[in-house]
């Protein structure tokens, strides 16, 4: 029986803090400890703020140490997809900020000394199916023209340089994109924001939060406390407290699974640029070798977990063999499950609503967004001109009949894998 919690909690696990008290007031609230509120309680504290941080579960105990560890900045939208819907200079704008945003996660790791395992390795992705190649290719000649990324196009013929299965059909390599280790970057980051005076409360949730025209009262586990500004990252771990938020993001379980260690030259068979992967089907799968290139880590879309903390295990393996036939005797050692965020037009967002400052829909990439957007909503509330950003907008609207209850997911998951089945009996192997 594989464990449960995370393959990362190995490393390291989110600390239980001790209990501080709450004051009755500070500067700013930030609800939530992961990526995007130490990045906002960082930022802040440094700026001589009076920050508190609370989570209703220990810090970080969500996706930041439940990922997959790719910090890609991946947008759902193609490039080529936002150019039709809002023209060349907008969508240049929103992917341009893309390739910002990875470059400066990499500048604060280094910058900050964290040792999170950071290793710019580039990723593959995989084309599903025969008509998928000619995307990536358009997709790879898009970024090399606007933003000067050398995307290089791997033909069916050369695949195996790159990953040991006869499943694509072609793909495509991105250089810009790392991995590594998120729960030890996540303790780097709880551990700069404390040193900067940011005080983090564990596992204690705020039930209640109100503006009082002068700044907000909110209600906590632990007592009340009133701040100037407030801002909420909770992302996919928003709850009934704030049944606003709840009504526009859609909390969406991933599970991955880690493969007990196999040998250096089966890696060396299997995955033998140690780089990180991915593939076009609409219920795509994401992977990666473990940090010490020991396992294989292998993720995607899993049913409701509540009922069952293994549901989804079984047809996770399946997949997994079915794309390394060789890993058929590979026992599973780890499998656990997080939630991602998604919101209607699929782009991460920061905006404002009644004064709160959210941070917010990471939509599957938050190793990239959540910092990222969590320093610019703590920059905006500085007034630094720094904090603009092409993801500063209106707060997205809100999901027809739905009010925290993802009740239609079912639906769309089997809808997306009727069009993989599709896709799947068109494509013809070479």
């Amino acid at each position: 029986m594989p464990e449960t919690t995370p393959y990362w909690w190995n490393a390291i696990r989110p600390p239980a803090l001790f209990m501080q008290p709450v004051p009755q007031r500070c500067d700013v609230v930030v609800v939530g400890a992961g990526y995007a509120g130490l990045s906002a309680a960082l930022t802040l504290a440094r700026a001589g703020r009076n920050v508190h941080v609370f989570d209703r579960m220990r810090p970080g105990e969500g996706a930041s140490t439940r990922n997959g560890g790719i910090a890609s900045g991946a947008l759902r939208p193609s490039f080529a997809s936002l150019i039709e819907k809002l023209g060349v200079d907008r969508a240049r704008t929103i992917y341009l900020e893309a390739k910002v945003a990875r470059e400066d996660l990499a500048d604060f790791i280094t910058r900050e000394g964290i040792k999170c395992d950071y290793q710019l390795v580039g990723r593959f992705t995989g084309a599903s199916y025969q008509r998928d190649f000619d995307g990536l290719r358009i997709d790879a000649e898009l970024h090399q023209k606007h933003f000067g990324i050398n995307t290089e196009l791997v033909t069916p013929g050369n695949i195996q340089r790159e990953i040991g299965t006869d499943r694509y059909f072609g793909g495509v390599v991105r250089p810009d994109i790392a991995g590594l280790h998120p729960a030890k970057l996540h303790a780097g980051m709880l551990a700069l924001a404390r040193q900067a005076g940011a005080t983090v409360h564990g596992e204690t949730a705020v039930t209640r939060l109100q503006s009082n025209g002068n700044g907000f009262d909110l209600r906590t586990l632990r007592g009340p406390i009133r701040a100037r500004h407030v801002v909420v990252a909770t992302n996919g771990y928003g709850d009934r407290s704030n049944r606003w938020l709840r009504k526009r993001l859609v909390p969406v379980a991933s599970r991955i699974i880690a493969t007990e260690a196999i040998t250096g030259a089966l890696m060396d068979e299997l995955i033998p640029q140690r780089r990180m992967l991915g593939e076009t089907r609409n219920l795509y799968h994401y992977f990666r070798p473990s940090p010490d290139g020991s396992r294989i880590l292998f993720g995607g879309r899993c049913p409701n977990p509540r009922s069952n903390p293994l549901a989804g295990t079984d047809s996770l393996r399946r997949e997994l063999v079915q794309l390394f036939p060789r890993l058929s005797a590979a026992g599973i050692s780890h499998s656990w499950f997080g939630y991602v965020a998604y919101n209607r037009d699929s782009l991460p967002r920061l905006f404002v609503h009644d004064g709160v400052h959210y941070a917010a829909g990471f939509c599957g990439s938050g190793v990239v967004w959540a910092r990222w957007l969590g320093l610019k909503a703590a920059l905006h509330i500085l007034g630094d001109p720094q904090a603009q950003s092409a993801f500063h907008e209106r707060a997205p609207k809100a999901v027809p009949l739905y009010n925290g209850n993802p009740w239609f997911l079912p639906m769309v998951t089997g809808w997306l894998r009727f069009k993989d089945g599709l896709a799947e009996r068109g494509s013809k192997r070479i």
